[in-house]
């Protein structure tokens, strides 16, 4: 557990040196069409993987990926971890995420969020504000973009009870596209709110889309059932892999 601590020690001050040196690139980005600000959160992406693997000896798998709808699309992903926020967003060419309103008064980051197209919402603002976010991202997606959003709305420990909100039956009934479920076992390698980093084999797996036109209930009711299966399969995957190198720490580890 020591080396376990001291390579999460290693990857979190230069995952943070990175994400530093990104932010001063990207203010003359902002100068430029949105594809300036999108081509850096990749660069992000694509650096912290591979800081992930040499340093945390944690291996990424996709599996599905042939899976991914072209044009617009919602994606709901399972939210174990910070991890997917910036992951998952190197599969599509118009991302958008819902964010924290909070964030987009950070100062550059919340520049290039905003310079990116993304929409805030004021978690304290009401149902009347909600609805409005919702329609608004719903628009968004008409438009051709890809709507990633996660639809317990907060982070959730591996095996943690379910909680799926209905906003994201309301933004498929109004945006009339296709919603790929994503299943993932993050949570057992980049926990939240702690920095340590355990090794293993940290799977994302893009499910058979769901065709537009299903009545909301039906949706929401396939869109958990198959994240959620998917999510317990490589959950006991991932911690059976973890015991075998570890003991499974992480995977007893709380959120």
């Amino acid at each position: 557990m020591a080396l376990i601590f001291l390579r999460s020690l290693v990857f979190n001050v230069l995952f943070y040196i990175v994400l530093v040196l990104l932010m001063v690139v990207a203010i003359p980005t902002l100068l430029l069409p949105r594809w300036g600000v999108m081509g850096l959160e990749a660069v992000w992406a694509h650096v912290s993987l591979f800081l992930m693997r040499v340093i945390c000896n944690i291996r990424i798998e996709f599996r599905g990926m042939e899976k991914i709808p072209q044009g617009a699309l919602i994606i709901a992903s399972k939210h174990q971890s910070f991890w997917e926020t910036f992951a998952l967003v190197r599969f599509f060419d118009r991302p958008l995420f819902i964010l924290k309103r909070e964030l987009m008064m950070i100062p550059v980051f919340g520049w290039c969020l905003k310079k990116a197209g993304m929409i805030s919402v004021e978690r304290d603002g009401g149902p009347r504000s909600l609805l409005k976010t919702l329609k608004r991202a719903a628009g968004e997606v008409k438009r051709g973009r890809q709507l990633i959003i996660f639809p317990e709305g907060t982070r959730t420990a591996p095996g943690a009870p379910p909680n799926y909100k209905a906003g994201v039956g309301q933004i498929y009934v109004e945006s009339g596209v296709p919603c790929l479920p994503v299943a993932l076992n993050s949570g057992l390698f980049w926990p939240r709110r702690t920095f340590m980093r355990y090794p293993g084999t940290l799977v994302v797996e893009f499910l058979d889309p769901l065709p537009p036109g299903l009545p909301r209930d039906e949706f929401l009711k396939r869109l958990r059932e198959q994240i959620e299966t998917a999510t317990n399969r490589i959950v006991e995957a991932g911690r059976a892999e973890q015991a075998q190198l570890f003991g499974g720490v992480a995977s007893r580890a709380k959120g």
